[in-house]
C-alpha cells in the first residue's frame, strides 16, 4: 500500500531538479522524514539515490525545488549548513581512520581540549573526556564496545559503523542518513547494523537508509521511497507492503504502483 503523508515533517524536499549537462539525475524529487520514523530510499543503479541524499547533506547544490526544515524554507549551501541544522550523514566508506582509536576516531577533527588555561594555551587533548562521551554515545546505542582506546582496525564492520554513527551523534543531530550501512557484512553483523538503525528511531531521529537489500529495507523501515529515472516512483507503508510491490516500483513493472 502506498504510504499516506501524516504530520509534520521534520525536513521536506519539494520538487527537487538537479542536471549534469544533458542528463537529468533528479526530475521533480519530493520526500519528508519524520520524527521517529526509519525511511528507506531505494532504486536502480542511476535512478538519483546518490544525488538526493547528497542534496540533502548539503554536498549537492540543486536547479530548482525548495528545503523545508520544520515547515520553514532553508538554504544548504555546503555540509556546515547541513549540520548546524541537524544533519548528519554515515557514508559507505565510512571514513573512519585504522590506525586511530576508536575515541579518536570518534572525536576526528573535533577533539576535546582540557580545560584551563593551559589546556588553552598548549591545544592539550582531553582524552579522558572523549573517551567517557564515547562510551556514552555508544551506550546509547546498545554497543558493546569498552575498549575505545584500541585501534578501530581490530574491530569488525559491524562494529566500525557503530564508530561511525556514534560520530555522526555527536553534534546531536534530528536527521541521520545512512548511505549503504549494511553493504559487504555478515548475516551477523548486519543484524547488529540495523540494531543500530532502530535505536537511533527510538531515540527518535529522522532516519533515511540508501539501500539496495529489500530484505534489510523491510526488516527496519517505516517507509520506502522508490527512485526511478530521477523521479518518485512510490511511496510505501513498509506495514501494508510487499517486497513484490516495491520491486514492481524500481522496474516499472504494472503493478498500479508507479506513478
Amino acid at each position: 500500500m502506498e504510504a499516506q503523508p501524516s504530520g509534520q515533517a521534520v525536513l521536506e524536499l519539494v520538487d527537487i531538479r538537479k542536471s549534469y549537462g544533458a542528463v537529468q539525475a533528479l526530475r521533480g524529487a519530493s520526500l519528508k522524514l519524520r520524527a521517529g520514523e526509519v525511511h528507506a530510499l531505494v532504486g536502480d543503479n542511476g535512478a538519483g539515490k546518490s544525488t538526493l541524499i547528497k542534496t540533502i547533506a548539503g554536498v549537492q547544490a540543486f536547479d530548482q525545488g525548495q528545503i523545508l526544515w520544520k515547515g520553514e524554507p532553508v538554504a544548504l549551501n555546503g555540509p556546515r549548513d547541513a549540520a548546524k541544522l541537524g544533519i548528519s550523514v554515515v557514508y559507505q566508506d565510512l571514513a573512519v581512520c585504522g590506525n586511530l582509536s576508536v575515541s579518536d576516531n570518534v572525536f576526528l577533527g573535533g577533539e576535546s581540549m582540557s580545560k584551563g588555561p593551559l589546556g588553552s594555551l598548549l591545544r592539550r587533548i582531553d582524552r579522558r573526556a572523549m573517551e567517557q562521551e564515547t562510551l556514552g554515545l555508544l551506550k546509547s546505542l546498545s554497543v558493546n564496545l569498552q575498549k575505545v582506546r584500541s585501534p578501530v582496525e581490530g574491530l569488525s564492520g559491524g562494529q566500525r559503523q557503530s564508530v561511525a554513527i556514534a560520530r555522526a551523534l555527536l553534534g546531536r543531530p534530528e536527521v541521520m542518513l545512512l548511505d549503504e550501512p549494511t553493504a559487504a557484512l555478515s548475516v551477523a553483523q548486519t543484524a547488529e547494523v540495523l540494531n543500530l538503525v532502530r535505536r537511533l528511531r527510538d531515540q527518535g531521529l529522522a532516519v533515511i537508509i540508501v539501500s539496495h537489500n529489500l530484505a534489510d529495507v523491510f526488516a527496519v523501515s517505516d517507509v520506502v521511497t522508490v527512485l526511478r529515472l530521477g523521479q518518485i516512483a512510490g511511496r510505501f507503508e513498509v506495514a501494508s507492503s510487499s517486497q513484490q510491490e516495491v520491486v514492481a516500483a524500481i522496474t516499472g513493472a504494472e503493478w498500479g504502483v508507479v506513478s
